[in-house]
């Protein structure tokens, strides 16, 4: 967790204003006073450097724009989970102002309420998580440090979690047979899980 934390609060500007939200129609978010002026100038659908950029500062804008895309999901999600336990279900309106269809914004907020902070690797992508949002905790602590360790994709990830439940082992979560899992897809930016014709 650290190192997202560590991106997250090494932003430069211009990205730490963005995680917090563009206002609309804004081509360039405001730099909020105090905060030091960035590599780089992003709206919604661009970033562009501020003038010539080193190699280094063009790497340490990447790293921080990566923390972004890696960690949204996590933060949407969460804050779904927020709202929800505040006011009551604000999916509609929180597609609204997001720009996420209901059923994406409703997966965001189950996977983060599936992990504990202290489950959650800032190692592993948030398909990986998906995957093994329906274990148990102690069989999602297990498969998460397997993963950082053994580098898994999450495609052998997926195969590693088949290969268990063929031998009957732990993989598959409460009210989960192995057909159901083996033959579930899930959407790797959303996290929806289809049937295959064959589930």
């Amino acid at each position: 967790m650290s190192g997202v934390r560590e991106a997250v609060q090494s932003l430069p500007a211009s990205a730490s204003v963005a995680a917090r939200g563009l206002s609309a129609g804004a081509a360039e978010p405001a730099i909020e006073q105090g905060e030091r002026r960035s590599s780089g100038t992003i709206s919604k659908v661009a970033w562009m450097p501020r003038g010539d950029l080193g190699q280094a500062e063009w790497l340490a804008t990447g790293r921080r724009l990566g923390a972004i895309g890696r960690c949204s999901q996590w933060w949407i999600g969460d804050w779904i989970r927020y709202g929800a336990s505040r006011w009551g279900e604000k999916y509609a309106e929180a597609a609204r102002i997001t720009g996420y269809d209901v059923a994406s914004l409703r997966n965001m907020a189950w996977v983060a309420s599936q992990f504990d902070l202290s489950l959650r690797s800032d190692k592993l992508t948030w398909s990986h998580h998906v995957l093994l949002a329906p274990l148990e905790p102690e069989q999602k602590r297990h498969w998460l440090d397997r993963a950082e360790e053994e580098r898994l994709s999450v495609a052998d990830l997926r195969l590693e979690l088949r290969r268990r439940q063929s031998r009957g082992g732990a993989g598959g979560g409460p009210g989960r047979g192995a057909d159901a899992a083996e033959h579930a897809v899930v959407c790797p930016k959303c996290g929806h899980e289809m049937r295959s014709a064959a589930g």
